[in-house]
């Protein structure tokens, strides 16, 4: 299989998850039939993965599947000539179809793919592995998921927990091989945002109920700030609190922060802590004033390797526009590692 045929394929799937949101696909059409079911399933199976969730990450994936973007993507790496090899997946379970990038990665790069799930988000990725078949059979003999142990495979690329990541280091150590920990995205506020812009960091704090590694779990705000700006702002999210896991935590953590002494600030539907940390619970948005936008550079450089993407309208490098956090290019990698350029190098 060459590369132009594994793009033809990525491209029609791109389509056809297009046709899917978009509702234009019959419905007596196999794809629908086999998306529905996936859809249904990981609902049931995975509490958090609503269907508004699951919809959007696959409204995502048919906005980056398209020629354009794939070839934009690929186009500086040369990748005609690669020896297959077979790469292990281990995916993460945090947020709906979150390996797909790692999918899409090996397979168009020409290699094999092994993949071990999280058991918290088993049922998406094998169905989109069925749809990609349709449009090119030989991917058939290249896809393999298992249950077991990951077993003859020449290179991996693990995601998981800063926990389970000790234990991969260990286990892949000896292999070729990108393993990722935890990491968070962060918001920097100037004061200077409009409220319009405000809004759409209610998008970067809430979808997927802050469970991705690219929801903004940390705000920075000038010192004097009214933090009251972005209640307001965000009060539009105010029905996340329907969600009972989320309710649960957000329980759960009020009552752990009212019983310690500990101040907080709340609206009904997110609590706020000041906190010098970056990794906030699940309902919680930790924020810290600081002085100096140019010290607060120096900090967030110092602090890069527990920061997945800085979300700001500030001049901060590489830093995306509020609202955008969720919505990554296929060349925005996950804790900055090239991913092709690694799978090129085999």
């Amino acid at each position: 299989m060459n590369l132009n045929e594994r793009l033809a394929a990525f491209i029609n799937l791109g389509h056809v998850l297009k046709q899917y949101v978009n509702g234009q696909l019959s419905e007596d059409s196999l794809f629908k039939r086999v998306l529905d079911h996936a859809t249904e399933q990981a609902q049931i199976h995975n509490a958090w993965f609503s269907g508004e969730n699951i919809r959007f990450a696959i409204k995502a994936w048919a906005n980056l599947l398209t020629e354009e973007n794939l070839n934009r993507w690929l186009e500086p790496y040369g990748l005609k000539d690669i020896t297959p090899k077979t790469v292990g997946i281990v995916t993460a379970g945090n947020i709906p179809m979150v390996g797909m990038h790692d999918f899409v990665s090996v397979l168009i790069s020409g290699h094999k793919i092994l993949v071990k799930q999280s058991s918290n988000d088993r049922l998406l990725l094998p169905e989109i592995a069925k749809l990609l078949i349709q449009y090119e059979p030989k991917f058939r003999d290249n896809i393999i998921f298992t249950e077991g142990k990951l077993t003859e495979f020449d290179a991996v690329i693990a995601t998981g927990s800063n926990n389970t990541a000790r234990y991969f280091e260990s286990y892949f150590g000896q292999y070729p091989h990108i393993i990722r920990k935890n990491r968070n995205a962060v918001a920097v506020l100037t004061g200077d945002e409009t409220e319009k812009e405000l809004e759409r960091l209610g998008e970067d704090i809430f979808r997927y109920y802050g469970l991705g590694c690219r929801s903004v779990s940390k705000v920075f705000v000038p010192e004097g700030y009214d933090i009251n700006r972005i209640f307001k702002a965000i009060f539009s999210q105010q029905d996340i609190i329907n969600h009972h896991k989320y309710k649960n935590n957000y329980d759960y953590n009020r009552a752990v922060y009212l019983m310690g002494g500990i101040s907080i600030l709340e609206n009904g539907f997110i609590l706020f802590k000041e906190d010098n940390g970056y990794a906030s619970p699940i309902a919680v948005l930790y924020y810290e004033y600081y002085k100096s936008l140019p010290l607060l550079k120096t900090r967030l450089i110092a602090d890069s390797e527990q920061i997945q993407c800085v979300v700001s309208q500030a001049t901060i490098e590489n830093a995306i526009p509020l609202g955008q956090s969720q919505q990554p290019e296929l060349w925005d990698y996950a804790d900055g590692v090239d991913t092709i350029e690694f799978l090129k190098d085999l």
